[in-house]
């Protein structure tokens, strides 16, 4: 795996290889559930890759054949939300017990946790690509959801978990499953968390293909190399016009186009392709 060559930063490994940034969950058996400290690392990296030049597309996979991510380690979560027990006398006078949980505080860490590594995942200013290789759950699904381009092995699966917590969807899942399939199909999922098996998941619009998982790691890299290829910023101002195109009316679409495209039209791989064009060659994007 490419991956491997990199660093490995607690159950997380990364790695630059020819413009692609590598960045792999390996905590297969825990089927790669997120501790907090996981999940803040992966938006740090992702926020950081907008202003690397170096870095010209990610992947974001799994090891483990068992989950691609199955959304929050809920143990490494409750023990955090969990104060340490007081002891001695001042547990008894009650001079230093911990404060109880504050209303706004779940929403804050909600806020500040999952929805920050959904949105750097769609904030990111160079093309994600989710390699996922088995199950993805809850947040998990989410997270694979938010990437530009999704690979998926025939044997992963795509479920709505929250449901069967009793719980609220998180992690962007409504306003990610609204816009890839529709209000009716995304209640259906959200309703009854049933498994969505790759194939299927693909029929819906939430994959782009779907690959023997022999074949996932060598798909990803194909498809991650053309993308670190081509003209950065272009790819960029595409996905950042499409992901505002479902949120603003047709004036300011429109007006964002044609903002964006002035300013592309002066990078170095703007005149790369007109240049190449005239003189009937392949063109040499350097990304910028």
């Amino acid at each position: 795996m490419v991956a491997e060559a990199g660093e490995a930063v607690g159950d997380l490994l990364r790695s630059l290889d020819e413009g692609v940034l590598w960045l792999t969950l390996n905590r297969p058996d825990a089927a790669n559930s997120l501790t907090p400290a996981m999940r803040d690392q992966l938006s740090s990296w992702l926020e950081d890759a907008s202003g690397d030049p170096a870095v010209r597309c990610v992947v974001l996979t799994a090891t483990g054949t068992k989950g691609f991510c199955t959304g929050a380690d809920l143990r490494a979560t409750s023990r955090m939300a969990t104060p340490a027990p007081s002891s001695g006398a001042a547990a008894s006078s009650g001079a230093s017990e911990a404060p109880g949980p504050v209303v706004g505080d779940a929403a804050r860490m909600i806020r500040n946790g999952w929805q920050r590594l959904v949105s750097a995942v769609l904030d990111c200013e160079k093309p994600v690509v989710a390699g996922v290789n088995a199950t993805a759950a809850g947040g998990g699904m989410h997270l694979a959801l938010a990437c530009d381009i999704v690979i998926a092995a025939e044997e992963a699966k795509f479920i709505e978990v929250f449901v069967r917590r009793g719980i609220a969807p998180d992690a962007g899942g409504a306003y990610l499953l609204a816009r890839l399939i529709g209000p009716q199909k995304a209640k259906e999922l959200f309703f009854f968390g049933d498994d969505v098996p790759a194939a299927d998941a693909q029929r819906m619009g939430l994959v782009n293909r779907v690959v023997a998982r022999s074949e996932l790691q060598g798909t990803l890299a194909e498809v991650a190399g053309r993308l670190a290829r081509s003209p950065t910023k272009a790819v960029g101002a595409a996905k950042w016009l499409v992901n505002r195109s479902l949120e603003v009316d047709r004036v300011t679409s429109f007006w964002e186009e044609a903002v964006a495209q002035e300013m592309v039209t002066r990078t170095d791989d703007a005149r790369e392709g007109m240049i190449s064009f005239v003189e009937r060659r392949t063109p040499e994007f350097k990304g910028r």
